[in-house]
């Protein structure tokens, strides 16, 4: 048996390759390495250059791997982006991932394993937003990550292949032992952005929207480590493999923090202050988004091991001191 893991060069996928590796299982990486990096990739899996949208080379990396079980973290995950140009999200993000599907039903793949998003409750009614809330993304990311569970719930159906669809909050840190981290360079997440301002790799870091109905007027988001992220898939891997039925998971902690206090704890890890400019709001961003995180805890027994935001700050900010010595 072996696991495939597509984007397995990037953020989120090189640690899961790095997880996966390390309890032994047998992993093959399918990336196309448009942001994601050979090197981030662990020395015991083996690498496939090419894209998830190519049926043939998928079929063909699946019966050549003996693959039980696919993780799809392949796709472009940036909101404002989305906005601007949404055919591209989805291609990479919808109609790719129902290319991949069609060569895992083929193939005969037993489990399925998807990266999903919050984004797919748009703004929620209250929160934390729970796995039975209302789905109404408010940008095209989130719509095309909403198409591909609806894709996966209709394939598990009518074929004989579970699945489970892991909606994540905003991931953030690096890997404990500093193997990988969010290593693209013009990356939007708030806390990269911030740490690579500290460290003057930016001039300036912008807080987008101080007006929104919120205790200090910036976005509020539940703050999930990489890690533990990580180990939700691996916990969900055993339970579809233990004969669990489709069904999705909430990742996140159930706590929010504003941008405010992200970027105080960025002060914190660098232990000095940096350049910060109050913007206007962008376009798609909901005011708050929090997990609704029970149902993960209950059903498959996940326990998050690094659940505080200044763990996470510190790790990510260790990670971007690597990448200054690692490129200089």
């Amino acid at each position: 048996m072996a696991v495939l893991v597509t984007g397995g060069a990037g953020y989120i996928g090189s640690h899961m390759v790095y997880a996966l590796s390390d309890r032994g299982e047998d992993v093959v990486v399918l990336d196309n390495l448009s942001t994601g990096f050979e090197w981030a990739i662990s020395p015991k899996a083996k690498l496939v250059v090419g894209d998830i949208g190519d049926m043939e080379l998928a079929g063909r990396i699946i019966t050549g791997h003996g693959v039980d079980a696919i993780i799809n973290f392949a796709g472009s995950i940036i909101v404002p982006e989305s906005v601007e140009n949404p055919l591209k999200y989805y291609h990479n993000n919808t109609s790719n991932t129902r290319n991949l599907m069609e060569a895992a039903v083929k193939a005969g793949v037993p489990h399925f394993i998807f990266s999903s998003s919050a984004a797919v409750y748009g703004i929620p009614e209250v929160n934390p937003a729970f796995e039975d809330a209302r789905l109404d993304p408010i940008n095209p990311y989130g719509r095309s990550k909403l198409m591909t569970e609806w894709m996966l719930q209709d394939v598990s159906r009518a074929h004989p292949m579970t699945h489970v669809a892991l909606r994540y909050f905003n991931v953030a840190g690096a890997d404990p032992q500093g193997r990988t981290g969010q290593s693209t360079p013009q990356a939007t997440h708030l806390i990269k952005v911030a740490a690579q301002t500290a460290l003057g790799q930016r001039k300036e870091m912008h807080v987008f929207g101080t007006d929104y109905d919120t205790p200090d007027g910036t976005c509020i988001r539940d703050y999930i480590h990489v890690t533990d992220l990580v180990a939700a898939h691996l916990d969900a891997l055993d339970y579809l493999r233990e004969g669990g039925e489709s069904t999705v998971f909430n990742c996140g902690y159930g706590k929010g923090y504003s941008v405010l206090e992200v970027i105080d704890a960025v002060r914190r890890a660098a232990g000095h202050d940096f350049p910060v400019v109050m913007s206007g709001r962008r376009a798609g961003d909901p005011p708050a988004l929090v997990a609704g995180a029970d149902k993960i805890r209950k059903e498959l027994g996940w326990r998050p091991e690094h659940a505080d935001l200044d763990e996470i700050v510190q790790s990510a900010y260790a990670w971007e001191k690597h990448l200054m010595s690692r490129n200089a």
